[in-house]
């Protein structure tokens, strides 16, 4: 049985790059106005990346998700297995698409998990968006969800960096904090996909963090994504911004700075996410340029 009526115009961006081959792809859905939760789990995994945007009109207000006029919209993301509170690469992704439409400036997002806003800018010829993330915050992780963790990964507790302790971070979705000692530890990911999947759901996780500080503003990372049915999420707006709130948490940073997060070089899709840090601000802005995929 076919859960969507009719299938509406599903653009496919790609995020926290400029290379359709690089950085993560999102499904967007411009205008999902009258589509149940239901039809839009059915395209997200009709269309099978990690998420896919629907928009509509700001909550209260008629007409479509896009008009000349309006530069707020609500926006929900659906992976193909689940939908969840926020997702960082879809927001960029859909600020570019809509930038190429309604043109650069302010945009404003209201998700599940807050309002998050977004501006596009031109630099040179390409788009670029910086999102805002929602009231960021930092928890612990108890001893035996982190022996489970590590155990689902395959990863000996000698093998993380002890200057960069597990923590379980916040910024519009949860991802639990993991740093690997060395490169070649990131390098090697091979997990229980269904033993991660359990404790992600029981910890309420969207991804792991994986990370390794390459220089005290540089990390490469790499992000499971078991919940959402993919193994792994290629470049990951929330998890980066949730990282930069665990970055300062624990001091890692000055109040304020900028790091440069690559991330998806191991799965052949290399992206560049930008996370900013400002004094004052417990916000988290994190910024990449995205690109439209052929069709």
């Amino acid at each position: 049985m076919n859960l969507v009526r009719e299938t509406p115009d599903v653009l496919r961006y790609t995020a926290f790059s400029d290379d359709p081959e690089g950085g993560n792809p999102a499904g967007i859905v411009l205008d999902a106005t009258g589509l149940t939760d239901e039809e839009m789990l059915a395209i997200a995994a009709e269309v099978g990346y990690s998420e896919s945007a629907f928009l509509t009109a700001p909550s209260g207000e008629a007409g479509s998700g896009v008009s000349e006029a309006g530069r707020a919209f609500t926006i929900r993301y659906f992976s193909p297995k689940a939908e969840v509170p926020f997702c960082g690469h879809a927001t960029v992704a859909t600020a570019v698409a809509l930038g190429e439409r309604i043109g650069p400036g302010d945009l404003l997002f209201t998700t599940r998990a807050g309002t998050v806003p977004v501006t596009v800018t031109r630099e040179g010829g390409a788009l670029r968006a910086t999102l805002t993330s929602v009231e960021p915050h930092v928890e612990e992780v108890a001893d035996e969800d982190l022996a489970e963790a590590l155990a689902a990964l395959d990863w000996p507790a000698a093998d993380l960096d002890p200057a960069l302790p597990p923590r379980i971070a916040f910024a519009g979705a949860r991802h639990l904090v993991l740093a690997a000692a060395s490169r070649e530890r990131l390098a090697h990911l091979a997990y229980d996909f269904a033993r991660l999947e359990a404790l992600m759901h029981r910890l309420d996780l969207v991804t792991l963090e994986l990370v390794w500080r390459a220089s005290p503003e540089v990390f490469h990372v790499r992000a499971p994504f078991p919940v959402g049915g993919v193994v792994e999420d290629p470049a990951t707006g929330a998890a980066a911004a949730a990282f930069g709130a665990y970055a300062r948490e624990l001091g890692l940073v000055p109040e304020a700075t900028v790091l440069t997060l690559h991330q998806g070089e191991d799965m052949g899709r290399p992206g560049v996410l930008t996370v900013e840090l400002r004094a004052g601000d417990r916000r988290i802005r994190v910024a990449g340029s995205g690109t439209r995929i052929p069709a």
